[in-house]
């Protein structure tokens, strides 16, 4: 028993002595690369306490980089460095997001005296020599064989998203020039689709890509602006520059009326839009708040960009149940964009382990939203396409007969009288055929109306061939047909009956292997007096010289004369 109760009190001794134990980061080579190393940190509530007061606080135990949520704007963290070569080290100790936070402070500390400290106001960086392109570098020379503890304070405007890395001479060359080439991509292609849409609206004017557009460039401002971009190109920090993070709370807007606009909800899903309508109060709200006090207004935005996800994925999935042919595009993308955001909030609030994708979450779930929302509206484009191509189709359907795909009367009437006016206006003659098919309904009954559609097929077909592109052809009914022919005069006109006549009587059509169907037609010309006629009663005149020339034994061409105008060189048939 005596035994027993040494062994756990061994067991912990040693365990209070491991929890007692500070993490240290020890240097046994003069080529130093470290980004992932043990640190503590100090939550300061007050916002107040000096370096002399947290030296003697109790720090926990964190990794290097380290998220500690937006109750913890203040947070002090050490570094316990022991340089354990037998050589002095020359290193640079960076914070690669600085760029993000209202100030920070470096305090070296030697044998228990502070040796150096320097301070970073992002609002006031006057000379300061330590803030390269968003990123605080503090040189630190730590004696051989000796042990250096650096105490940093960092001023979070919002979220303590912080990172610590530290490097020799030449590592911390190589980190400050690597560029953020996967940011720059993400905003380039962003940049590239809202210059599409705004394309696109001044070609469709649709409110929806007014609306994505502007989502597009509230998500490539805050991707450019968190992760450092802004603070890359142009050295831009402070409280003006942390203002554009209103753009974090226009996004959420601007979606919120994307899919308002794109699924017509005011007009076709009045739940769903009233719902819409509820959450861009207070999002809106948040949006006025933030232009007096930013920090304050994006404390909760990792709530209400719960609530959001919340409404706009019910919504979405209500519009799926509905049939909305959109709403499943819009639920994949807005489903990527969901489950990034939800890593990207865990992180900011420190609840899971910092990774590349949980602190880009954000940024990676806006990309792939707008790819699929970029895709939504060509999928909408093409469906209006495919409506409109119908539409056109019906109209061409209305105006076509459906047996040889030529005009019908009531197309032939209302396009007439256009090529009537516009003789008229250019004093261009005129001339129409009427044309009929010889003893058609002996062909009907003794062939049957199969051979019979065959003949009426194989006339409109010899009739496109002998017209030319802008006469205007149409089957009136049964057997008859009609051409108007613009600056064609009484000649001009009779030669083209001649021509179509013969054509057709060229036709032949088999009905058996030795057995051939002839066919013949009448015409009647007339040409219109522009100054006296109407297209009917031009038609009514060639409808007379129609049967004229079925009286005088049919396959003939014959003009009527009444109401005739004077045409040089005409010559009338009697």
């Amino acid at each position: 028993m005596p035994l027993t109760r040494f062994f756990v009190l061994l067991v912990l001794l040693l365990w209070a002595a491991a929890a007692s134990a500070e993490p240290r980061v020890v240097l046994d080579s003069t080529s130093v690369n470290l980004t992932d190393f043990r640190i503590g940190y100090y939550i300061d509530d007050s916002r107040e306490l000096t370096y002399q007061q947290v030296r003697d606080r109790s720090f926990r135990e964190t990794a290097s980089t380290t998220s500690l949520g937006t109750n913890a704007r203040v947070a002090w963290y050490k570094v316990i460095l022991e340089n354990a070569t037998d050589s002095d080290l020359a290193l640079d100790v960076q914070m690669p997001h600085a760029y993000h936070v209202e100030s920070v402070a470096f305090h070296e500390e030697r044998d228990g005296q502070l040796v150096r400290s320097e301070t970073l106001d992002l609002d006031n960086l006057g000379n300061s020599g330590i803030m390269y392109h968003g990123v605080a570098v503090y040189p630190v020379t730590l004696p051989a064989n000796a042990t250096t503890t650096l105490y940093v304070r960092s001023f979070a405007y919002s979220h303590q998203w912080f990172a610590l890395d530290i490097y020799d001479e030449e590592h911390s060359r190589q980190a400050l020039v690597a560029t953020n080439n996967d940011v720059a991509l993400l905003v380039g292609m962003m940049l590239a689709l809202v210059f599409y849409n705004f394309l696109l609206y001044f070609a469709t004017s649709k409110l929806e890509n007014i609306f994505y557009s502007f989502y597009l460039i509230s998500g490539l401002v805050w991707i450019a602006l968190s992760y450092g971009l802004v603070a890359s190109l142009f050295d831009a920090y402070g409280d003006e520059v942390f203002m554009l993070n209103i753009s974090l709370i226009t996004m959420p807007i601007f979606l919120v009326l994307f899919m308002m606009a794109i699924f017509e909800t005011k007009t076709r899903y009045r739940l769903e839009h009233r719902f819409l309508q509820a959450l861009l109060v207070p999002l809106c709200v948040m949006f006025v708040w933030g232009l007096f006090d930013i920090s304050a207004a994006l404390k909760p935005a990792s709530t209400a960009a719960v609530i959001m996800m919340v409404v706009t994925l019910s919504v979405t999935f209500s519009l799926l149940r509905k049939g909305n042919p959109l709403a499943k595009f819009f639920l994949v993308g807005h489903g990527f964009f969901v489950i990034f955001n939800v890593m990207a909030v865990l992180f900011y609030k420190g609840l899971i382990e910092p990774t590349y994708v949980a602190s880009h979450g954000v940024g990676i779930g806006i990309m792939l939203e707008a790819l699929m929302l970029a895709f939504i509206i060509s999928h909408r484009i093409k469906i209006l396409e495919d409506i409109r191509a119908s539409q056109d189709e019906l109209k061409k359907q209305a105006a076509t007969d459906p047996l040889t795909r030529l005009y019908n009367r009531r197309y032939f009437f209302a396009e007439a009288g256009y090529l009537m006016e516009v003789a008229k206006a250019h004093q261009q003659p005129l001339a129409v055929l009427a044309i009929d098919i010889d003893r058609f309904k002996q062909v009907n009954d003794s062939h049957g109306h199969a051979v019979g559609d065959q003949v009426i097929i194989t006339l409109a077909r010899a009739l496109k061939t002998q017209s030319r592109s802008n006469d205007l052809l149409a089957r009136f009914g049964g057997e008859e047909f009609v051409m108007l022919l613009p600056e064609t005069n009484t000649d001009q006109a009779l030669a083209c009956a001649e021509r179509v006549r013969a054509a057709i009587a060229a036709q032949r059509i088999d009905l058996s292997p030795d057995k051939q169907l002839s066919l013949t037609v009448s015409i009647g010309v007339a040409t219109v007096n522009l100054a006296t006629d109407s297209i009917e009663t031009a038609l009514n005149r060639a409808d007379k010289a129609l049967y004229e020339a079925k009286h005088k034994g049919r396959n003939q061409v014959c003009l009527n004369n009444d109401n005739q105008t004077t045409e040089p060189g005409v010559t009338q048939k009697p």
